[in-house]
């Protein structure tokens, strides 16, 4: 099975185009979103459209994003332009998408006995994995091999090893135009595949993964796209421009 990893479009729809377009040619039987399809991009409707479209193929988990855009949840603990986006966000989606934000279940999820997947951590989908001890906390939270997570929008690995009773975990940062992983049996894995929309390691490019389970293998890729495009979609929708500029920069 080859699932498609996507995370943290935030209503990116230029840069959702350009991942699309750099999968066609490679073969994935389902795809997995790991939430935030919409915040602080202008483009929800697209985007919620697309992966709509998806249908039974779709494994998906919601953001908190997600979760406040489409009225779940106050918008009071989100910084100032956040909560700009969030109140845009809900004022402009289509009811059809609304209700279809709004039905994304809350993870962790299993997509098999040996992979799971969440937004922020295996124990609170608003919790960031940054530190060694935030990965320790997600890793005892699940029982499974591999863990998929987005929320922090950089691309990242945690990788635990157990040898007589003594743990050992490795951190990785996970740059360059693609990167190929080969799971070891004998470890644990959190991997974050980056944000398709909203990149926050430097590297504009949009991010996402192809996960292998026959070969046990994972590629990560970053895809150029016009974030000058998305840019210009956000001044014009009137929203705070510091969500357009961001995105040149990968910040």
């Amino acid at each position: 099975m080859r699932y498609l990893i996507l995370s943290d479009i935030h209503a990116n729809w230029a840069a959702l185009q350009a991942v699309k377009a750099h999968v066609r040619r490679k073969r994935f039987d389902r795809v997995v979103f790991l939430g935030d399809a919409v915040g602080y991009g202008a483009s929800p409707n697209q985007v919620l459209e697309w992966i709509r479209s998806l249908g039974p193929a779709l494994d998906a988990v919601r953001g908190n994003h997600d979760r406040v855009c489409s009225g779940l949840d106050s918008a009071e603990y989100f910084n100032r332009f956040a909560r700009q986006a969030a109140t845009w966000t809900l004022n402009h989606l289509e009811e059809r998408n609304l209700e279809f934000l709004r039905s994304f279940p809350e993870g962790p999820f299993g997509l098999t006995d040996d992979v799971a997947i969440c937004h922020g951590s295996s124990v609170d989908e608003d919790a960031y994995i940054f530190s060694a001890h935030d990965a320790q906390l997600a890793f005892a939270g699940l029982p499974h091999q591999l863990i998929f997570f987005g929320h922090t929008h950089v691309p990242s690995l945690f990788m635990l090893r157990e040898d007589n009773g003594k743990q050992t975990l490795k951190v990785r940062l996970l740059s360059g135009r693609r990167i190929v992983l080969d799971l070891d049996p004998d470890r644990r894995y959190l991997i974050n595949p980056g944000s398709v929309g909203q990149p926050r390691d430097r590297d504009p490019r949009a991010a996402y993964a192809i996960l292998d389970t026959d070969q046990r293998r994972i590629y990560l890729y970053r895809v150029a796209y016009s974030a000058s495009v998305a840019r210009r979609r956000i001044l014009n929708a009137g929203l705070p421009p510091v969500l357009g500029d961001r995105l040149l920069y990968g910040a």
